[in-house]
């Protein structure tokens, strides 16, 4: 039996053909939603995906090969999501990347790059699905920011930058959409296994490990999973929270 506020419902998890993303997409799937699967680095995986999830849980999926930094593409994207449900129920702002260096060798180039891809990308995705939302009464936006953003650490000033404005964002987001009933919220994973935590050296593997509380790396079923609480209506009166996913780790 599937969550209340899940089954029937449009959902579009950009950046959701692997990792944190991917589990979303398929978390929603597993309990009734109808899926649109987003990427643009490879449109194969993205069809992969979206026609995987329809044959395993049997629900209608879009895919959507879409660069969230284009606006071009990005108004295509909720264009095509309206022609196609006629709905928007569910936004989750999962794509991100990540281009660590210390103070001193950033260049000008990984901070536009990151900005766009994880701020700003995020505050027009969340203008298009509002609008979509609006057309239904109601809707929950759910960004991903990341404990960095709360805490920061050495060598992540840009990304722990862009993580605070996620921050910020949902905060302001959710009171200027409450009276819609759209809720925003975000979620702050810790250290979670994925590519980009794979691609640490087995030193810097073995450091972040150990400055996890309950000793375990977290999957991405485990953000999934409090996804899925922040999508459907058990959480319909939480709003404009940032909750953490980090298994008490200490930055």
């Amino acid at each position: 039996m599937s969550l209340p506020g899940i089954e029937g419902r449009v959902a579009y998890v950009t950046g959701s053909t692997r990792g944190i993303g991917h589990a979303i997409a398929r978390t929603f799937a597993a309990n009734g939603a109808s899926v649109v699967v987003n990427g643009h680095r490879d449109p194969s995986a993205v069809d992969e995906v979206a026609a995987d999830l329809a044959r395993t849980f049997g629900v209608t999926t879009l895919a959507v090969h879409a660069d969230q930094r284009d606006p071009r593409q990005l108004s295509q994207a909720f264009g095509r999501i309206l022609s196609t449900f006629g709905r928007l129920d569910i936004l989750v702002n999962n794509a991100g990347i990540v281009d660590d260096a210390l103070l001193g060798m950033i260049d000008e180039r990984s901070i536009i790059d990151t900005f766009d891809t994880n701020a700003t990308a995020v505050i027009r995705s969340m203008q298009f699905g509002a609008k979509l939302m609006r057309r239904n009464g109601a809707g929950s936006i759910i960004n991903l920011a990341s404990i960095m953003g709360v805490h920061g650490n050495a060598g992540e000033v840009v990304y722990a930058a862009t993580k605070a404005a996620v921050i910020g964002m949902t905060r302001s987001a959710a009171k200027e959409l409450a009276p819609y009933a759209i809720r925003v919220n975000a979620m702050a994973p810790g250290f979670i296994d994925t590519d980009m935590t794979r691609a640490l050296t087995p030193e810097l593997h073995a450091e972040r490990l150990a400055s996890v509380g309950m000793g375990r790396i977290g999957q991405p079923q485990d953000v999934a999973n409090v996804a899925l609480f922040l999508a459907c209506d058990l959480s319909s009166y939480v709003t404009g929270q940032i909750i953490g996913v980090d298994g008490a780790m200490v930055v």
